[in-house]
């Protein structure tokens, strides 16, 4: 981070001054992750009339010359001179140091932890302008208060903005940064046909009501969520959780705000009574990878889930780094290695445990096995208490409370076994024990079990092995069925121990999945009918979508710190809470993961909203008014325009009310993206990156778009929406899926030809050509794509076989548009760029297409070999090649 000092100045600002030069020179050596001679420059408290191990005070507030800091950075002593072992500190930076010592050695807090306000709107234009006699020029350009920050700006950097751009070029960039999608030719000519003052204006809205908006918006969210359709890791097998993908979809089209958005995402199941789609929403944090290979542990790999959720949340959220804390205090920023852990604990009682079977999920039932649902419920509620039939209609739709198999421990060496570290296993005299489980009022025990044995017992006895019989099972071949066993009047906490003989077979294997311990609805004579039907909706054949479930009582989890971030290492217990230095948790707030997704976005948290409106500032112009997305702390770049940001953040959170497409019309009707993109000398020397806004974005398209623009242009592509991950066209032996024997089989019909945010996404071999224009693997969260322009990206669009099929259906309407070769390709232009092409762009063009015609005629095999079809003109190919040339055009995988 740049600084400057002036020496004139009365005193010298610590976060931009004095904090980036602790950062660069001392931290490394007196920070978070060692403390040098006892000294830190993390928090005021440690750096500030502190004795060092020399037992001299290391900065005297006031007076420098008495300052063992400031000693150690001017003395010719090379033993004692700081920093050690390094270049000593330039002139200017030692100046800098000492009259902030001497000025009192405030330490100011960092901007980005400081609660935003709202600023006074920079005015613009001459006097006459401001008081409405005359529109000026700047008063001509300003749409709206977005444009008077900028015009402040610029005219501060002694620069002026850029006049609109073409109208064709303005619709396409919105509707890219809309829709995702260009427009067309229709859309473009109603447009230009237009001349009412709020044409421009009308067509945003349009945008904003498509159902293409959700999709566009949700690729963008897909990458923060780490959505997949796979679960990661060596076998990396399939995750059925598609139905996370479309509620955020339809959250985007609704206009769900953001503030209901978050708490549904990260703690829908914590709502009172709640929906399918609040459910659905958590899997969220179920988009962590879990690892099926055998041998390994689940609790390292749950734990290791926990810790992705934690840093995935502060990278989304609050623009924060914080995976270093896990091991250790921050470095350059005020969190504390226990407040990682206290985080973590809102988290750490979720009911996932890196299992197979990816529970718990919530099921959707066929329509039959739904109305038992209501009518066993219904009959509860005739019978028994409201209490009890919330019970049972929760365990219905999610399996949970139970105890997973891996929670018994595998007590008889050889004969109980963690079967592949999945199932436990019991073979003849083999036994597990289940600790601590409260048995108050509950009088029935679930259990789900897998077996090829015809006969054996399995014996639940109590709190010791010769312990009193309190279930008798005969043992039956059967594959996951659900059984439900009487349990006598019990009290208190119990050790239940699971005691396997199958002397006929003995070295047959018995399987545990899990097991439920319950209260049964009620007592009455129709009773066992209706146990029977809540037996049959359980055994019912339902789909089903992960997601996260709340653990409590015997389930409920202490959260210990890891030492050094070693989870096998726990240090002391520590509560929930959230980090000092962000604002504190409302007494009233549940400590929970609602009470803390509550505290992301109840408005005094100085991070969530300034993250959010930078996050969607950087999709439409590239760059972040805080350019590192990712992060907020002290190391990351200051913002270019911090009063506009505080001013947007404001206005989303407390007048558009957390509405995001509010959010986004208000940027693109501003003047300021409306610019041209165009580049003058003087532009590309005073500011060669555009930070000040002095011209229209220019950016390379996402990999989403440059698929869909290639399908919508020629037209192929698909509108169906929603459901089930397709895949399209991929080159042969991209999967190696040894252990599944999974394999990419191209879908039929038009799903091979819809929207990329549909595309089956596999975290070890996701979709090749989305990859080569800079797409995630999303085995983690991504705040931002980085954008490339490679040799590799020309040959996905000139060779993959979308492209390709794409151009060839673009020539044939090309050669419908025009009488010679130069209308024909002028008119694929127009579909494509929504304007004319450049001459020289024509000519060139033109001379491919009459090169390859000629080939295609003396060599009629070459033509049907790139078209496919025995019926290919030379001329039908040749159109289709140049169109393929012309798809790869800088400027069409490029947002002017």
């Amino acid at each position: 981070m740049a600084f400057s000092f002036n020496p004139f100045k009365d005193e010298v600002d610590f976060n931009t001054e004095v904090k980036p030069i602790l950062n660069k020179h001392c931290v490394a050596c007196h920070g978070g992750v060692k403390k040098a001679a006892n000294l830190s420059f993390l928090f005021s408290h440690e750096a500030i009339n502190t004795k060092g191990k020399s037992g001299k005070i290391a900065i005297v507030a006031g007076d420098a010359e008495h300052s063992e800091f400031y000693k150690r950075l001017i003395t010719n002593d090379l033993d004692e001179r700081m920093p050690k072992n390094e270049e000593p500190l330039k002139k200017e930076e030692i100046e800098i140091l000492k009259k902030w010592i001497d000025g009192g050695a405030k330490w100011g807090e960092h901007w980005a932890y400081q609660q935003p306000e709202k600023p006074s709107v920079p005015s613009v234009g001459g006097f006459f302008a401001r008081i409405g006699l005359f529109k000026d020029d700047e008063t001509r350009f300003a749409k709206n208060e977005i444009d008077h920050f900028v015009l402040d700006k610029l005219k501060k950097e002694g620069l002026s903005h850029s006049p609109e751009a073409e109208k064709g070029t303005l619709l396409r960039r919105v509707y890219l940064d809309l829709t995702g999608l260009p427009p067309t030719e229709q859309q473009l000519q109603d447009f230009l046909k237009d001349e009412s003052e709020d044409a421009y204006e009308k067509v945003v809205n349009k945008l904003l009501a498509s159902p293409a908006y959700g999709e566009r918006w949700a690729s963008m969210w897909l990458d923060l969520a780490r959505y997949a359709d796979t679960k990661g890791y060596e076998r990396d097998v399939y995750r059925n959780i598609w139905r996370y993908r479309d509620y955020v979809i339809k959250a985007f089209n609704e206009d769900k705000p953001f503030d209901q958005f978050t708490i549904e995402q990260l703690a829908g199941d914590l709502l009172p009574q709640p929906t399918d789609n609040q459910l659905v929403a958590t899997a969220f944090h179920r988009n962590t990878m879990t690892n099926d290979e055998g041998g390994t542990v689940d609790e390292e790999f749950r734990v290791a889930a926990q810790i992705d959720r934690v840093n995935t949340t502060f990278d989304v959220w609050q623009g924060t780094t914080m995976a270093c804390v896990q091991c250790h205090t921050h470095p350059y920023d005020p969190f504390v290695h226990d407040e990682y852990y206290k985080t973590m604990a809102f988290f750490n009682n979720t009911r996932d445990e890196d299992v197979v079977s990816e529970t718990p999920y919530l099921r959707f039932y066929k329509k039959e096995d739904s109305s038992k649902i209501q009518e066993v419920k219904k009959w509860i509620l005739s019978k028994s208490t409201p209490q009890k039939a919330q019970e049972f209609e929760h365990f219905a739709r999610v399996l949970e409370p139970k105890f997973n198999s891996h929670d018994i421990e595998q007590l008889s060496p050889v004969t109980s076994s963690l079967l592949d570290a999945k199932y436990l296993g019991l073979q003849h005299t083999g036994y597990g024990r289940l600790r601590n489980v409260t048995l108050t009022g509950k009088n029935r025990m679930l259990m789900t079990f897998n077996t090829g044995n015809e006969k054996g017992t399995l014996l639940v006895r109590d709190n010791a092995l010769d312990g009193k019989v309190l279930v008798n099972i005969p043992i039956f071949k059967t594959r996951d069925t659900v059984m439900f066993y009487n349990l006598p009047k019990l009290e208190g906490k119990h050790d239940l121990y699971f005691v396997f003989t199958n002397p006929k077979t003995p070295k047959e294997w018995l399987q545990i999945k899990w097991v439920a311990f319950q209260n049964t609805f009620t007592e009455t004579p129709d009773y066992q009918s209706v146990e029977a039907k809540y037996k049959e909706i359980l055994n019912a054949k339902a789909d089903y979508s992960p997601i996260l479930v709340e653990g409590t009582g015997d389930l409920a989890r202490k959260q210990h710190i890891f030492e050094r971030g070693n989870w096998l290492v726990k240090g002391k217990e520590v509560k929930p809470d959230v980090p000092k230095y962000l604002s504190s948790m409302p007494k009233e707030y549940p400590r929970n993961r609602l009470g803390f997704a509550k505290w992301l976005v109840d408005g005094r948290n100085p991070l969530t909203s300034r993250v959010i409106v930078n996050r969607f500032w950087e999709q439409l112009f590239g760059t972040g008014i805080v350019e590192t997305v990712e992060d907020f702390g002290t190391q990351g770049f200051a913002p270019s325009h911090p009063e506009m940001l505080d001013y947007l953040a404001i206005t989303f959170q407390d007048d558009m009310k957390w509405s995001v497409k509010k959010l986004l019309k208000m940027m693109v009707m501003s003047g300021t993206y409306r610019q041209s993109s165009a580049v003058n000398q003087t532009l590309l020397d005073k500011d060669p990156t555009n930070k000040f806004l002095a011209r229209g974005p220019r950016i390379r398209l996402t990999a989403e778009q440059v698929r869909d623009q290639a399908l919508l242009v020629s037209g192929l592509l698909s509108q169906k929406m929603y459901g089930k991950s397709v895949m399209p066209y991929q080159p042969e032996g991209m999967w190696q899926s040894p252990w599944s024997g999974e394999s990419w089989n191209t879908s039929n019909g038009e799903d091979k030809h819809r929207r990329a945010i549909y595309t089956f996404w596999k975290r070890t071999s996701p979709y090749p050509s989305m990859m080569s224009f800079d797409a995630p693997s999303r085995e983690f969260c991504q705040s931002r794509r980085l954008r490339t322009n490679t040799p590799l990206q020309a040959l996905v669009t000139l060779n993959d076989p979308a492209y390709v099929e794409a151009a060839q259906e673009l020539a044939k309407s090309m050669l419908k548009k025009g009488k010679t070769p130069e209308q024909q390709i002028q008119a694929g232009f127009n579909k494509i760029m929504m304007r004319d092409i450049d001459s020289r762009e024509l000519k060139i063009l033109t001379k491919l297409y009459q090169q390859t015609e000629q080939q295609y005629r003396k060599n009629p095999v070459e033509a049907y070999k790139f078209f496919g079809r025995s019926d290919t003109s030379p001329s039908l190919a040749a159109m289709a090649v140049t169109a393929n040339a012309m798809m790869n055009l800088d400027e069409v995988v490029t947002k002017e």
